[in-house]
């Protein structure tokens, strides 16, 4: 069993939330990113994940007890990934979601923590109340995330919802 859990809310709008085994959050985040020019014909720009920032955030706030850093190649270290929202009809969006995929499993891989796939229905469907869609999804994840998580409440707000946090919760309600 992990003592740790790391929820990814992938994407360059995601988050990443870290909790311990007792289900205190030590750290919660905006998923760092960085502006680069898109490497497309048309003059645009793009977000993407910097996984430096992600490495060090990863390596720097996974604290045991006493405070002290815990070497997270000891496996005590589990990694929830929600899978990416890929769907041909919307390209764009798709082709950013692989990107910041790829990005974070790169980063992860070189920490060598467990990483296991999760589907966002998957943790709404026992955190969320059943029925939101949308909109009132993300309402319902801030609504949620700042009731079990009040110290947070500022940073949930900010972020615009708690989705980082709620997948580190689920993979702790469920000793992963």
């Amino acid at each position: 069993m992990s003592r740790f859990f790391v929820g990814i809310d992938n994407g360059v709008s995601g988050s990443v939330a870290i909790i311990n085994v007792d289900g205190k959050c030590l750290f919660f985040s905006p998923m760092p990113i960085f502006l680069s020019q898109d490497y497309t014909k048309t003059k645009k720009n793009l977000n993407r994940i910097d996984t430096n920032k992600l490495l060090t955030l990863l390596s720097q706030n996974v604290v045991d007890p006493d405070m002290s850093t815990v070497d997270i190649l000891t496996g005590q270290v589990t990694v929830l990934l929600e899978r990416p929202m890929v769907n041909p009809m919307r390209f764009t969006a798709t082709t950013s979601a692989l990107r910041a995929l790829e990005a974070t499993l790169i980063t992860i891989e070189r920490l060598g923590c467990r990483v296991i796939f999760i589907d966002s229905r998957q943790w709404q469907k026992e955190l969320l109340p059943s029925g939101c869609k949308g909109e009132e999804l993300k309402r319902a994840s801030r609504d949620i995330g700042k009731r079990l998580f009040p110290t947070w409440g500022i940073q949930i707000d900010k972020i615009g919802d708690a989705d980082g946090l709620l997948i580190a919760r689920w993979g702790q309600l469920h000793n992963l």
